[in-house]
């Protein structure tokens, strides 16, 4: 089975003989997002409506029936740039976080904000030690690569020690945590930007896709 956003809905692929389509879902709503959750085999999509804005749904049987759940909101102490308060622009990528932590899920959004959840996308937290980064605060270091914004497109949970993620984040780089999101450190060496004046720089990097092997994790 194979599941594909698309702007006119979520279809879903069968193969039997030939791959065929066996469904489409939230016909001509733009599906921004699809995820599969690797320990309940739940599916999760995000709606970038142009009018209603960002919506999130779960499915735990396929697709017959959907669940709502309200999509993760900045906190209005949450600055993206000193005077203007960030508002949720589009969900980008999703995770669990981890199989012994069976409620536990990651969000990545545009502006920059990284969204944690730990009752299984009921509610969601701004994980504040990102957003407050001293990088994020510089613009010259966190910028939007085809957006107005800079956006979370790729979280990758360590599948052995769940406090250890990495995020990706354009344009920025990739940041990675040992201890759940507590503290974070920029790991980039070895990336050249060589669309800025200093192409080792830092922070300021432009990763499109990041991902972590399942069999050779290290």
């Amino acid at each position: 089975m194979i599941l594909i956003g698309t702007s006119k809905g979520l279809i879903v692929f069968e193969k039997k003989e030939t791959w065929t389509v066996q469904a489409v879902h939230f016909l001509g709503m733009p599906v921004s997002y699809v995820y599969v959750d690797e320990r309940n085999g739940n599916w999760w999509i995000s709606l970038a409506h142009r009018h209603w804005g960002q919506k999130l749904h779960y499915s735990i049987n396929q697709g017959k029936d959907w669940q709502h759940v309200a999509p993760p909101k900045y906190p209005i102490t949450a600055m993206r740039t000193v005077d203007k308060v960030a508002t949720l622009k589009k969900i980008w990528c999703m995770a669990h976080g981890g199989k012994d932590h069976p409620n536990a899920l990651w969000l990545g959004t545009e502006p920059g904000g990284l969204f944690y959840s730990d009752d299984y996308g009921q509610t969601f937290e701004l994980i504040e030690s990102l957003w407050n980064h001293p990088s994020r605060l510089d613009e010259n270091q966190w910028f939007g690569a085809g957006r107005d914004f800079p956006f979370i497109h790729s979280i990758v949970v360590d599948p052995r020690d769940s406090d250890h993620v990495y995020v990706a984040v354009s344009c920025a780089g990739v940041f990675e945590t040992k201890d759940r999101g507590r503290t974070w450190t920029a790991k980039n060496k070895g990336l050249i930007a060589s669309y800025l004046p200093n192409p080792d720089v830092e922070v300021g990097h432009d990763p499109h896709l990041v991902l972590q092997c399942k069999n050779h994790p290290e």
